[in-house]
């Protein structure tokens, strides 16, 4: 059986029939429920948090994040956005309680940095890696992607995005351009090796590693395969004896190299080496 992103673009795709089946489905709506707790559940959100969801469809995520109230206060608040127009009608036709955006992810997300606490994609970012055009890449694609999500979110935030991809090589194509857009990330997958089997990329903006946060959502569970961006690049530029140019470490370096020169250099401060956000 065709994957759908192998027939067409998920705007072509998800016309008004497929949208009305998708969102009628009980089996549909039970599994995007489970994903959608699943992915909550790994943000780990402490306080009532305004929620990006990225693919948002006809709006059967954004009810969970209207009703769960996390322990200090209410609901969640949420925007949706959707390249489906009729995905979309679905979701205001069922009256969602989030506000809705039509917009292709691949061009980025179009909000103003550090809007959102915390961001969530189901069944979604797959998408990215189809090129409908050869003038279209979806290294392209990703990478505006995932620097706009970056851009988005406050820094501490984190993103959940659940993803169904067709190979390793997707596989690795997503966590690659989230890892290079600077974000800290994790990769976990539920019953590992089934046809239930459950991807989640598990995404933080700045702050510490994702180990231990991980391990604590998930109750130390075997099958938790972490990825540590900081520490990887650590370890790789160890092994490529040095920091990488352009790094925090390599930019103090040849300061230190330049004042030995007796050449005057400008003062270190937590900005240096630091990397601009997309700007919008």
């Amino acid at each position: 059986m065709s994957r759908p992103e192998d027939v067409l673009p998920p705007d072509l795709f998800y016309n008004d029939n497929e949208s009305r089946k998708y969102t009628t489905s009980s089996r549909i709506r039970n599994i995007q429920a489970d994903m959608t707790y699943r992915a909550l559940e790994l943000l780990d959100l402490k306080s009532p948090s305004l929620i990006l969801d990225v693919g948002c469809g006809s709006g059967l995520s954004g009810e969970i994040l209207s009703q769960e109230a996390p322990e200090n206060g209410g609901p969640h608040t949420w925007v949706g956005m959707d390249i489906s127009p009729s995905m979309l009608d679905v979701a205001l036709q069922r009256d969602v309680e989030g506000d809705l955006f039509l917009a292709d992810i691949g061009q980025g997300i179009p909000f103003r940095p550090g809007s959102f606490d915390a961001a969530i994609s189901i069944s979604a970012i797959q998408w990215l890696c189809n090129a409908e055009t050869s003038d279209v890449s979806p290294e392209g694609r990703l990478k505006r992607f995932f620097e706009g999500l970056y851009a988005s979110l406050r820094r501490g935030g984190r993103a959940v995005c659940q993803f169904y991809p067709k190979n390793d090589t997707q596989r690795s194509m997503i966590s690659g351009a989230a890892i290079k857009a600077g974000f800290g990330a994790g990769m976990l997958e539920d019953d590992p090796g089934t046809k239930n089997s459950k991807l989640y990329l598990v995404l933080t903006v700045g702050g510490g590693g994702l180990q231990g946060d991980i391990t604590g959502v998930v109750n130390g569970m075997d099958d938790v395969n972490v990825l540590d961006a900081r520490r990887k690049a650590m370890e790789v530029n160890s092994a490529r004896g040095g920091p990488r140019k352009g790094d925090k470490a390599w930019i103090i370096k040849k300061k230190e190299q330049q004042e030995k020169k007796g050449k005057v250099v400008k003062h270190n401060s937590k900005y240096t080496g630091r990397k601009r956000r997309v700007a919008f």
